[in-house]
């Protein structure tokens, strides 16, 4: 199974990634939760642009994929679940588990320490939430969570199936909760005590100081619920809610390539955002 996931990762991703944005682009035409703010096909353009532009920049820096490295790591004998002799099934379930709670605390992070949220404030300045927003990061924030889940496949040694499932799950996730899409209120209650939902998570992106700082769940929704970070419901509501940073208004600075880019080394405001020092005004 190793050598079919190695040969054939890239057509997993890649036909998993098409058919959930092709899936939620369409159940946003079908069923929106909101009205957009800017032109969507502009968004739409400049968000892939910076995807695409990531992933040049990271296949150029960082060309060791993370299934490589799980590999080697094996090979080599690093990581705890090599030095166990459970079952597939409950390495891929623990390492899947671990990698999600790591995701989180890293997502807690960027909004607690100053100089991360002038990176993380690219993904909240979008003026609208949809399914592309989900991989709308800038290019410095990508390539740190890289080196971290380096460390992390390094510390365990995971299974080769279980970087495979997680990676694949957490982008089709990410697609998903960050969705302008409307969803009956009973299932989004049910739904949230097993998966982020997008009304969830679309909380998280609220101009509000304390709503920014909650629900920082991407996989599992049990981390923000154990730890404190978890809000049910805004509180001007799903459709009234204000999406994006209150202290970045200029379209051309939250939907252009160039805005984003530049936004960390622009923004003297952002620190008002961050756990530690935020503060709604």
């Amino acid at each position: 199974m190793d050598q079919f996931l190695q040969e054939n990762v890239l057509i997993i991703s890649l036909s998993v990634f098409i058919t959930v944005l092709f899936i939620m682009a369409l159940w946003e035409v079908l069923g929106p939760k909101r009205p957009r703010r800017v032109k969507k096909s502009k968004r739409w353009f400049n968000n892939f642009a910076l995807i695409f532009l990531n992933t040049l920049i990271l296949r150029f820096l960082m060309p060791i994929s993370l299934i490589a490295l799980a590999l080697f790591s094996q090979e080599r004998g690093w990581g705890v679940f090599n030095y166990t002799d459970w079952p597939l099934a409950l390495e891929v379930v623990l390492a899947f588990v671990f990698f999600d709670f790591a995701i989180y605390l890293q997502h807690v992070l960027v909004h607690a320490v100053p100089l991360l949220w002038r990176l993380h404030q690219v993904h909240h300045a979008d003026m609208d939430l949809d399914v592309t927003s989900g991989a709308r990061f800038h290019t410095l924030e990508m390539i740190l969570s890289m080196l971290i889940k380096y460390s992390l496949v390094v510390m365990i040694g995971p299974p080769i199936l279980a970087v495979v499932i997680f990676e694949v799950v957490l982008n089709a996730a990410a697609m998903f909760n960050h969705s302008n899409v409307k969803m009956p209120e009973l299932v989004d209650k049910i739904l949230r005590w097993i998966i982020v939902t997008p009304d969830m998570h679309r909380i998280h992106h609220s101009t509000k100081v304390v709503e920014t700082n909650s629900n920082f769940g991407f996989n599992l929704p049990w981390w923000d619920r154990i730890f404190g970070t978890y809000i049910a419901n805004p509180q001007l509501g799903q459709e009234k809610m204000n999406i994006g940073l209150n202290y970045v208004s200029d379209e051309e600075e939250a939907s252009t390539l160039w805005g984003m880019l530049k936004m960390p080394f622009t923004q003297n405001q952002s620190d008002d955002y961050t756990m530690l020092r935020g503060r709604d005004t």
